[in-house]
């Protein structure tokens, strides 16, 4: 059994993860996603990243899984706590130093439809939908000011997962940034920027099929 932590994006809390968590949890599998504290003017990464680990507390074999902005917050909780793998599901991939302001450019992010339902939200059920935008929350700009404070990306497996449909991070753009900052070739999946929403019986065997991967992973080398 893993546990798989499931940390949001910018604007975003922990319930947009409740129907991923409940597939999870129907494979046998623990999570844990709570509300990053974005609406706070004074939270920086450090507080972003402290909020998780309380959260995962003394559980192990962790999946720490991240959306969008979240990627700024995953590394950290992964130099913090024991993880065994890194997932980023359309996440923000950033270099040491480097301000969430300053990553828009950095990356040449083409930019995206400013409407929120054609940018992120197309592919979910029209009330799916309005019940996210209406559990949005303020992104105070603290962070987004405050450079990345780790010299490195973690030293823990990591996997990037595409979503083909997506209007806001386009998928020749990110396979591009994803090759680019982590040497990988990334990982795709249908629709749009927020399959936990859209897709999330696809997106939860795909996260959960990544562990197995991991373990076999493990056990060649081991070997």
């Amino acid at each position: 059994m893993a546990t798989y932590v499931l940390i949001h994006g910018a604007g975003d809390d922990a319930s947009s993860w409740d129907a991923v968590a409940a597939e999870l949890r129907a494979r046998d599998h623990d999570t844990v996603a709570v509300d990053l504290p974005c609406e706070d003017k004074a939270a920086g990464w450090s507080e972003y990243a402290d909020t998780v680990v309380e959260a995962i507390g003394g559980r192990d074999q962790l999946v720490v899984v991240a959306h969008s902005l979240g990627g700024f917050t995953a590394p950290l909780v992964c130099s913090r706590a024991a993880a065994d793998l890194l997932v980023l599901v359309a996440g923000m991939v950033p270099l040491p130093g480097e301000t969430a302001e300053e990553w828009w450019v950095a990356t040449e992010h083409p930019g995206g439809p400013e409407d929120p339902i054609a940018a992120f939200l197309h592919d979910v059920p029209p009330d799916l939908a309005a019940q996210a935008l209406a559990n949005g929350r303020d992104q105070a700009a603290a962070p987004m000011r405050e450079p990345w404070p780790l010299d490195a990306w973690p030293d823990v497996p990591t996997r990037y997962l595409l979503c083909r449909d997506d209007r806001f991070f386009p998928a020749d753009w990110t396979r591009q940034m994803v090759r680019t900052r982590l040497g990988l070739t990334p990982d795709e999946i249908g629709g749009g920027h927020c399959p936990f929403l859209s897709r999330p019986d696809e997106l939860a065997e795909r996260l959960a099929a990544y562990r197995p991967h991991h373990d076999r992973e493990e056990t060649a080398s081991a070997g």
